[in-house]
């Protein structure tokens, strides 16, 4: 039998941009997912992402068996908040460039919250004003190449997200990830945790993109803390699972072989 994999998502990506890497870890883990967070009305999106990890519990409830937890970047925040929730809902959790915040970070986004300037320390201020609407797919393709954020995005990831971040809007295409709420979910970015790093009660690892400007050195310094936490890295920047779609699926298989084992050997 599969195992389940809980797949949550990046910030504007609609789940389904990452199909490359869902059909790498077949036919080994099933990998269930919401094709988009946080536009849900029974969970609108509030301060610290409360609501957006209720949505997350609320959907892996409705599994029949623990799952590992893989998020990148937002999706791997909302992992960690839920497992340290609800640990009987996770065999583990892997955070694909998400940072775990040390109390300086929190501090910083706690005051960028109170005085104003939140847009300036998170990509909500990039986010304001962003093309919203295309002609048609080749459009919308040349235009998302041309960016520095998809530059280096493997060529079926980047169709993927034109295929899937885009709905048909009047006579063109218009982005499927409602602009207000991508804003919202970067200005209301978590100052708090639902419990410390060191009360998780599964094995967590944070992988990091090389070249990210998102999750930095600092940040692994929590994972000492943790029972059985463990920081590694791939190549690539804070997109390296939509750049690096086989190795990211590769390291995935390496991790979830090697914690199956104590799993196994406590069940």
């Amino acid at each position: 039998m599969p195992q389940p994999i809980f797949f949550a998502h990046a910030n504007g990506f609609p789940s389904a941009t990452y199909a490359k890497l869902f059909a790498a870890l077949a036919p080994d883990y099933r990998v269930r997912h919401l094709q988009q967070h946080g536009h849900d009305p029974r969970f609108p999106v509030d301060d610290n992402w409360a609501n957006l990890v209720a949505e997350l519990i609320h959907h892996l409830e409705g599994g029949d068996e623990p799952v590992w937890g893989v998020g990148h970047s937002l999706g791997g925040v909302l992992h960690y908040h839920a497992a340290l929730l609800r640990p009987e809902l996770y065999r583990g959790v892997v955070m694909l460039d998400s940072p775990l915040l040390t109390l300086a970070d929190r501090m910083v986004i706690r005051a960028a919250k109170r005085f104003g300037f939140i847009d300036r320390i998170t990509p909500a201020g990039r986010t304001l004003g962003r093309r919203e609407a295309f002609a048609d797919p080749a459009e919308a393709r040349d235009y998302f190449a041309a960016k520095s954020l998809f530059r280096r995005f493997d060529p079926e990831c980047l169709d993927a997200y034109v295929r899937h971040g885009l709905q048909p809007a009047g006579q063109g295409l218009r982005l499927k990830f409602d602009p207000a709420t991508e804003i919202s979910i970067y200005r209301s970015v978590p100052h708090t945790a639902p419990g410390r790093p060191q009360q998780l009660a599964v094995p967590l690892a944070m992988v990091r993109g090389r070249h990210s400007r998102v999750v930095l050195p600092h940040h692994a310094r929590l994972l000492r803390r943790m029972p059985r936490g463990e920081y590694l890295s791939l190549p690539g920047g804070h997109m390296f699972p939509l750049e690096r779609p086989q190795a990211t699926a590769e390291l995935l298989r390496q991790l979830f072989a090697r914690w199956a084992g104590p799993l196994e050997e406590s069940a």
